[in-house]
């Protein structure tokens, strides 16, 4: 664990601030689901006539929405999302988009939790901090449709009382509108919450919102380290293991 803990947070922490909520990302962070992801995304291309991905780019194009992730297959780019939105005002207006993202829709359900489990300690970690009566909330930019489910299939849906998905809002991370609306729904100040995540996305909406933050360092982060000295915003704390988090609260 890097023991830089940031001088704001390691003053908190030392003067005992009590952490009264926890925002807890999904993908990267307390699930390893990029080969489910990317056996759908190859699945969606072969079907369409495409070359398949591979697990390597996946892990690139993950973080952003299955939206995202779709449009950076099809143009095989990293910047696919970026390159799309400047081709087409809307996506309706993208027939083979939308053929696509329908094809990736019905070969992900299929395939939810073929490959995809918790990361170690992930359900120590979550009782953990639910024995300790802190609130829990999941943020995550994976539409409701598959987050809901795995969330049940893993059997962790319990230990959130707010759990906002990719389609849920007007904005997806690293918007700040996530966590603010998931400090709303759990009534804490951002002062007294911190987010844990695997991406830079995750950072940034934190850091917009006033929470401090707390990065895995096991996960995608668009096939970047997330600990990266060059990144534009940096997390407050960096652990190797989710079980670290445990001794920072």
């Amino acid at each position: 664990m890097d023991t830089n803990l940031g001088a704001d947070l390691g003053a908190n922490l030392a003067a005992k601030q009590v952490i009264k909520a926890v925002l807890f990302d999904l993908d990267g962070t307390l699930i390893d689901s990029v080969p489910d992801i990317a056996a759908a995304t190859d699945s969606m291309l072969k079907n369409i006539g495409m070359a398949p991905a591979g697990e390597a780019k996946v892990n690139r194009w993950v973080g952003n929405g299955a939206a995202a992730l779709v449009k950076r297959a099809l143009l095989n780019d990293d910047l696919g999302d970026e390159l799309h939105q400047q081709r087409f005002a809307h996506e309706s207006e993208d027939p083979a988009y939308v053929a696509a993202y329908a094809q990736f829709e019905s070969a992900y359900e299929q395939r939810l939790t073929a490959a995809t489990g918790l990361y170690p300690d992930v359900e120590l970690v979550l009782s953990s901090l639910a024995n300790a009566n802190i609130k829990m909330a999941l943020i995550t930019n994976k539409p409701r449709r598959f987050a809901v489910p795995l969330l049940a299939t893993l059997n962790i849906d319990q230990y959130f009382s707010c759990v906002l998905c990719g389609d849920d809002l007007a904005e997806k991370k690293p918007h700040p509108l996530p966590v603010q609306t998931a400090l709303t729904a759990l009534a804490v100040e951002p002062h007294d919450a911190i987010m844990v995540g695997d991406s830079i996305s995750d950072v940034k909406s934190a850091y917009l919102a006033g929470v401090k933050t707390v990065a895995v360092t096991y996960g995608y982060n668009h096939g970047l380290p997330i600990n990266d000295a060059g990144n534009e915003i940096q997390a407050d704390v960096f652990i190797d293991e989710i079980k670290q988090l445990l001794s920072l609260l």
